[in-house]
């Protein structure tokens, strides 16, 4: 994590350094390999709707609230939100009421007529039922293929598709500031310029007429994924490494900082053991120019 946020306050310092003239540029273009390293946690995921009670239909029903990305909607954390978009086309919903176990890239829906619904290749469909998506990849009048496996399982699934090719950026406001919008029509968020705010527990999107799953999309940097060191057996009381279980994961960092990991490991370890030396010649080799 120390190493992960040096790379954003690099990126910052070499900015300010490209302004002034002082960073190079071709194969001396640090700027670039620091925005290559960073973009690497950049990833795009639906945020999952909030729902509420509703008393006059007995139902949970979706309104203008989101879940922010975590390990249990998206499936990672947020360490920093770049953008949130907004889908402003839905083409259609409905549910899906037939599987063919032979075309698991496909759903059916005899009830709906795609080609008459203008349905297209690239466009986006959701199960709101079990909130995976895939993209679009042939039409006919009541099948659609996928590019995804799977995502219709079950007879009796919702979905809903969205035109891939009209969406919009939300602005980011503050609570003050949302209250003062809304209360004018002059003003007032629309779905062609709509807003958002955000809290620790919501994103809360305007105009409230905005819900559902697929509508939003977040474009955030995702904190790294824990390392998890793997092993299937104990041989000679020490436990035997295996890279090759499903659930190892290596550090996210570039081949080129292994000497950052290694010097802070051995810091850290230096520390806790309170083995000053080790503390000292791993500092001492953090300062020497490379």
């Amino acid at each position: 994590m120390e190493i992960f946020e040096e790379y954003f306050s690099n990126y910052n310092k070499l900015i300010n350094g490209q302004n002034s003239r002082a960073v190079g540029s071709d194969y001396a273009d640090l700027l670039k390999a620091n925005e290559e390293v960073i973009e690497f946690f950049l990833v795009s995921k639906y945020l999952f709707p909030k729902t509420r009670y509703q008393f006059d239909t007995a139902t949970y029903d979706p309104y203008n609230a989101y879940f922010p990305p975590s390990l249990i909607t998206t499936g990672d954390e947020a360490f920093m939100i770049n953008k949130i978009t907004l889908y402003t086309q839905k083409i259609h919903q409905g549910v899906n009421d037939f599987i063919d176990p032979a075309l698991p890239y496909s759903m059916f829906d005899n009830a709906s007529n795609f080609v008459a619904l203008q349905v297209k290749s690239g466009d986006i469909i959701f199960n709101t039922t079990t909130m995976m998506y895939a993209v679009i990849t042939g039409v006919t009048v009541h099948q659609l293929y996928l590019d995804t496996i799977n995502v219709f399982e079950n007879t009796d699934e919702g979905y809903v598709i969205y035109r891939s090719s009209s969406y919009t950026e939300f602005e980011k406001v503050t609570e003050g500031k949302i209250y003062s919008l809304n209360s004018s029509n002059l003003t007032k968020p629309t779905i062609t310029y709509p807003a958002y705010t955000m809290t620790e527990a919501s994103v809360n999107v305007y105009p409230d007429t905005i819900s559902g799953y697929g509508a939003v999309q977040a474009t955030y940097f995702r904190y790294p994924k824990d390392p998890k060191w793997t092993y299937i057996s104990l041989t000679g009381g020490e436990p035997s490494f295996d890279q090759s279980q499903p659930d190892y994961q290596d550090f996210e960092l570039p081949l080129e900082d292994e000497y950052k990991l290694a010097m802070k490991i051995l810091q850290y370890c230096g520390i806790s053991i309170r083995e000053t030396q080790v503390t000292q010649f791993a500092i001492a080799k953090e300062q020497q120019p490379q």
